[in-house]
């Protein structure tokens, strides 16, 4: 029964990703001129189990509830940019998955900015307790390390890090130390500084072994030029992009330890589209 249930669920999120993989076809073949229209469309494609339609400047939930995707603030300044992005503003900056090493430019920082309200709604808010029952354990480095992590099942983001451990756990040893003991995942806490929640608040990002990433507070770079610098290896990187996961190593205020979950940042990838889907469990 057990075995049955995980094969159906398996099953549902790969037709969830074919859904997907067709919705972020059609949205690239057909890019609206309104940068909130496609908006729009790249956050309903990447979640179309949560996201029912774009109906003008609105996000319709298949609940029913209705978002505005644009404010109507205008342009914003870095700051409140950052501080109170509407759910357009969270793809005003690209991201460039599965490049090779280069320096962001000053406040280039795509994924940074997220809307609370949003986030909220798909993961729960942490401070009323709305995330724990939405939390699963897993095990990362299966094989190397065995750590126990606490991620959301919501959007399968616990399948896809499983898939991704398991990736991760096949590359030389080499690799090993940038990877395990990972930093932690699951974390109700606001983002260093600010009283804004961190992605792992919702429980979709993890950070890898601290000892070899660098972050940009550490290097002294409150204020003026940021010095940027990385250690991770892009092979790691790389890994997570294919399953969905953006890298805080492709932002100016640099954080190379840590890995989110954001599929609608994302763009086409080969082989496919879209996120991977997990793969099938091994039959025994």
């Amino acid at each position: 029964m057990q075995r049955s249930a995980t094969r159906l669920t398996v099953l549902a999120l790969l037709a969830i990703s074919a859904i997907s993989r067709d919705a972020w076809a059609e949205a690239e073949s057909k890019p609206a001129k309104r940068p909130e229209a496609v908006a729009g469309q790249r956050i309903a494609a990447a979640y179309p189990e949560a996201i029912e339609k774009i109906d003008g400047n609105w996000l319709v939930w298949r609940d029913g509830t209705r978002m505005p995707l644009d404010d109507g603030v205008g342009a914003k300044s870095f700051t409140a940019w950052l501080d109170n992005p509407d759910i357009e503003d969270m793809l005003r900056l690209p991201y460039v998955a599965g490049a090779g090493p280069a320096e962001p430019a000053p406040d280039d920082d795509p994924g940074r900015a997220r809307n609370a309200a949003f986030f909220d709604k798909m993961y729960g808010d942490c401070r009323k307790g709305e995330v724990k029952g939405k939390l699963t354990t897993i095990t990362w480095l299966p094989s190397t390390a065995g750590q126990r992590l606490e991620v959301t099942t919501v959007n399968g983001v616990a399948q896809r890090l499983e898939a991704i451990s398991k990736e991760l756990d096949s590359l030389p040893p080499s690799f090993r130390k940038f990877l395990a003991p990972a930093g932690g995942t699951y974390n109700c806490r606001s983002i260093a500084g600010t009283p804004r929640t961190s992605a792992h608040g919702y429980g979709i990002a993890i950070d890898i072994a601290v000892g070899q990433s660098d972050y940009w507070r550490w290097a002294g770079g409150a204020s003026g030029k940021i010095a940027y610098r990385n250690r991770i290896p892009l092979e790691i990187v790389h890994i997570f992009e294919r399953h969905g996961f953006i890298w805080g190593g492709r932002w100016y205020h640099y954080d190379t330890m840590h890995f989110e979950y954001r599929p609608e940042l994302l763009p086409l990838l080969e082989p496919g589209a879209g996120p991977e889907p997990p793969p099938a469990p091994a039959e025994k």
